[in-house]
């Protein structure tokens, strides 16, 4: 954080404590809250005072335990994704729910009362467009044409108001770096007890992006190959759901030996250093040239989409969930993909009301291992300094931020 607004400590691993808005109720509350705000590309994020976030039906207000260090946030950060400004980034998050909006649905009540612990998907489905009523949450026509185009929530209008002078601040999906969120309900499900506030937090992107990937676009089976290229987060995330779905062969494409070994523990049968190796060349070696059933593009670069199609066997999936800088061009050999039928899918995320609750019983049966994906705790006065380890490449796995 800019100096001006707050000293940050280098130490990144002791824990947040925020007597302001600690023990929050919702009748006898604090009247405004912290955030981290990002104003332009490459400017330092500030720490600002807010109005207390309000949700509306069918909203529900999170006093925000956890928020995940992701690069989707950093493309924003760095100018390389557009989107309003100023805005709160962090898309990953856990929490205590601390109210519901009015004329909020009984059902929801119900499901997510106050007091509730709960973890957050990123794509919050609206639960009423075309594609939410055939069960495409990952789709959600009001997600992107109000969230993502606008940063806004489905009326059109932000829940974040600087306390100085009123003026309104969008939100990347939840806007998660906060004190509190407001986040649609149909976003959220219910995290048990037995499960940690700051390694859950993963489990509303980073696993929620590869689950989506390999459930739905890749439709890995038992028995498949899986190549992962880019084994960050995102990546470690899709070795281990891969791991999960019964693949024979997973193999981990990296430049980092650091994370390389870690992608082992992870579920990876084999490794591959693309910085010393052909990474194609050795993905048919280890495959008896062949190629892998499904390939997944988790960093989002030109020359990794084409690896990542070329390392595909006929017939095969190459998955490609990295995003990149906005406009970038990903290039096939045209004939390769019609002769062969290579079958190149995009994939975003999850889908929260179907998916969520599945990743969390995963978690909780320790199928999935959220505390060895978690690399890092930070404070929340030191966010900006994770984000800036994560685009030096220093963290192998997910920072998280404790709030």
């Amino acid at each position: 954080f800019h100096p001006r607004r707050w000293l940050s400590s280098s130490e990144c691993d002791r824990k947040a404590t925020n007597p302001s808005a600690a023990g929050y109720h919702v009748s006898n509350g604090p009247s405004y809250m912290r955030g981290a705000v990002f104003w332009q590309p490459n400017k330092p994020l500030t720490l600002e005072e807010f109005h207390m976030p309000r949700p509306k039906a069918n909203e529900v207000l999170i006093k925000t335990k956890a928020c995940g260090v992701c690069h989707s946030d950093l493309h924003v950060l760095k100018g390389e994704l557009p989107f309003p400004s100023p805005c709160v980034i962090g898309h990953e998050i856990t929490g205590e729910v601390v109210e519901h909006g009015s004329q909020t649905d009984t059902k929801i009540i119900q499901r997510l009362p106050v007091g509730s612990q709960v973890v957050g998907a990123f794509i919050m489905p609206c639960g009423s467009c075309d594609f939410c009523s055939k069960g495409k949450d990952d789709l959600c026509e009001s997600f992107f044409a109000y969230n993502r185009a606008k940063g806004t929530l489905y009326d059109g209008e932000t829940r974040l108001f600087l306390r100085s002078n009123g003026k309104p601040v969008y939100m990347y999906s939840m806007g998660g770096l906060a004190e509190f969120c407001v986040v649609p309900a149909n976003g959220l499900t219910v995290l048990p007890e037995s499960l940690p506030y700051a390694e859950s937090a993963i489990l509303g992107c980073a696993v929620f992006t590869a689950y989506g990937a390999m459930a739905h676009a890749a439709e890995v089976r038992p028995g498949d190959s899986v190549a992962v290229i880019g084994v960050g987060g995102v990546g470690s995330s899709c070795l281990q759901i891969a791991r999960a779905f019964g693949a024979s062969e997973i193999i981990a494409v990296d430049i980092q030996d650091e994370k390389l070994e870690k992608a082992k523990t992870f579920g990876a049968t084999h490794v591959v250093n693309s910085k010393t190796e052909d990474a194609v060349a050795k993905i048919r070696e280890i495959t008896g040239g062949r190629g892998v059933d499904v390939a997944v593009e988790a960093l989002g670069r030109s020359q990794t989409f084409l690896q990542c199609v070329q390392s595909v066997r006929d017939g095969g999936k190459a998955v490609m969930i990295g995003l990149t800088l906005s406009g970038t061009k990903g290039e096939v050999d045209i004939n390769h993909l019609v002769r062969r039928q290579i079958k190149v899918v995009g994939s975003y995320g999850g889908r929260a009301r179907q998916d969520l609750p599945k990743l969390v019983k995963l978690a909780e049966r320790g199928i999935f291992d959220i505390e060895a994906t978690v690399s890092r705790k930070c404070r929340f006065e030191d966010a900006a300094e994770a984000y800036r380890d994560l685009d030096r490449g220093n963290i192998v796995g997910r920072a998280v931020v404790e709030i």
